[in-house]
């Protein structure tokens, strides 16, 4: 595909043919998202780096942004398109807000929305390059789902991407009930990011957790773990390994 530019010249216009460009590979990204519900709405975590490819290239970045009134959205992947996510939401909010009709655009709906835009830039091959998480409370009720790069979309219970989706989901099968408190869903939430900073090469112990309920949006202050990294196994984790390396 191209297109042509203009290209003023004096005395006349001539064209020059520029292919159109597609994001194929991320660049700037960041890592696992995890949330779950609890007995007063959703609770997230991220932490806060940003990965140039294999170089934790960023330490302080916010990868957790409410959205309207209603919801809050934790994104995993290349950054730059979250941002230009949170452009899209922006324009999408406003518009609502434009018509003042005393109604607001709930969880339910922006997840929809999120999975339309992410199934169409999908099926124009320049997939936005993000796994989305997406909470919120509305009229009482809680809601939490996720979004793949390519329009995948689901709700659950408790939600994670990245290395999360395979390293903390089996602990929140475990250890997740309905009625969690603030504090112990704080806890588990916390739990899961130390087994994933110990885990994932491109996590760091930089973290927030934020919480929506309906009276709003809370994002924490940054703040780190306690960790414990004289277990056996983190020695010599090759004893045992077959093969000549």
């Amino acid at each position: 595909m191209t297109f042509t530019i203009p290209i003023d010249n004096g005395d006349s216009v001539k064209t020059a043919e520029a292919d159109s460009q597609r994001t194929l590979y991320p660049y700037v990204t960041g890592t696992s998202i995890v949330a779950i519900k609890y007995k007063d709405g959703v609770l997230m975590a991220s932490d806060m780096g940003g990965s140039y490819g294999s170089t934790l290239r960023y330490k302080n970045i916010e990868r957790m942004k409410a959205i309207g009134k209603h919801s809050l959205l934790g994104a995993s992947g290349e950054i730059s398109d979250f941002q230009e996510i949170l452009r899209y939401l922006d324009e999408l909010v406003l518009n609502d807000n434009m018509w003042d009709d005393g109604n607001s655009l709930g969880p339910k709906e922006v997840h929809n929305y999120l999975t339309r835009v992410m199934y169409n830039r999908r099926n124009k091959f320049n997939p936005l390059w993000n796994t989305l998480v997406l909470g919120g409370v509305k009229n009482g009720e809680s809601y939490l789902g996720m979004v793949s790069m390519i329009g995948v979309s689901f709700e659950d219970n408790h939600v994670a991407t990245g290395f999360g989706n395979h390293l903390a989901r089996p602990i929140l099968r475990d250890e997740w009930r309905a009625d969690l408190s603030f504090e112990d869903g704080v806890k588990l939430l916390e739990k899961c990011m130390r087994v994933l900073l110990y885990r994932d090469r491109s996590a760091i112990n930089k973290l927030q957790i934020a919480k929506i309920t309906e009276e709003g949006v809370t994002v924490s202050q940054p703040y780190s773990l306690k960790t414990f990294w004289e277990f056996k196994a983190f020695n010599n984790p090759t004893a045992g390994a077959e093969g000549s390396w």
